[in-house]
């Protein structure tokens, strides 16, 4: 079977004010107040927890302060799990397009390095989960994007052949994945870093969800082909 393998964060969903969110509770935590702007760091909120505390002790004077953001990680995972879905919202369409494309006999999962009970946890708040064939997350296996494998699996996991999948995505460690994968990769152009996408010279570009089953169909070919 093909499969088409979605990135989570910033692809399916816009997770960045709740993740945002948790990174100013640990600021808040340290004395410093809110160093993020939910609007103006929405792309660094997208690249994950350590990111957010790396830029928010950056503008501390103090960039260079590992061990911090290594003692507060775990800080931010709990602050974001007990409040994991107040802003957060899915794309326009994407649901729509992902029932399209399981109609027309095509597997869909997730592969993405938030943790694996995290994103089962926000799924399921959005009442999505059960839409998806398989979802693995980034400590589901002792590998995580951008290796391969862990798009393989996801792909194994959806009763799909790895060489026969596509990954959207939002990223570059999304365009990474796809490259080592050796399969297409179609980047979406919606979210926070969208007009950065193209230049990750992707085989496609996302500009809304309800193009999405045209463009898989171009670049692996019609499900029960």
């Amino acid at each position: 079977m093909k499969t088409v393998v979605f990135d989570l964060d910033g692809t399916l969903a816009d997770t960045s004010g709740d993740l945002i969110a948790a990174a100013n509770a640990c600021f808040r935590d340290m004395g410093a107040g809110n160093l993020l702007d939910p609007l103006a760091d929405a792309g660094t909120a997208l690249r994950g927890g350590r990111a957010m505390l790396r830029l928010g002790i950056e503008r501390l004077g103090r960039g260079g302060d590992v061990a911090t953001i290594d003692a507060y990680y775990p800080r931010l995972l709990e602050a974001y799990a007990a409040d994991i879905d107040r802003h957060t919202v899915l794309y326009p369409g994407a649901m729509e397009a992902v029932e399209v494309l399981k109609c027309q006999g095509f597997g869909v999962a997730i592969c993405t390095n938030k943790p694996e009970g995290l994103a089962d946890t926000l799924l399921r708040r959005l009442g999505v989960r059960d839409a998806f064939d398989a979802m693995l997350g980034a400590d589901t296996l002792t590998v995580r994007k951008p290796d391969p494998e862990h798009l393989f699996e996801t792909a194994r996991r959806a009763g799909g052949h790895p060489d026969k999948c596509l990954l959207i995505g939002d990223s570059d460690t999304d365009r990474k994945t796809a490259r080592a994968a050796g399969v297409p990769c179609v980047l979406v152009t919606f979210g926070p870093a969208g007009g950065d996408m193209a230049a990750l010279e992707p085989e496609a570009l996302l500009d809304s969800y309800a193009d999405l089953h045209g463009i898989v169909v171009e670049l692996i070919g019609e499900a029960r082909q």
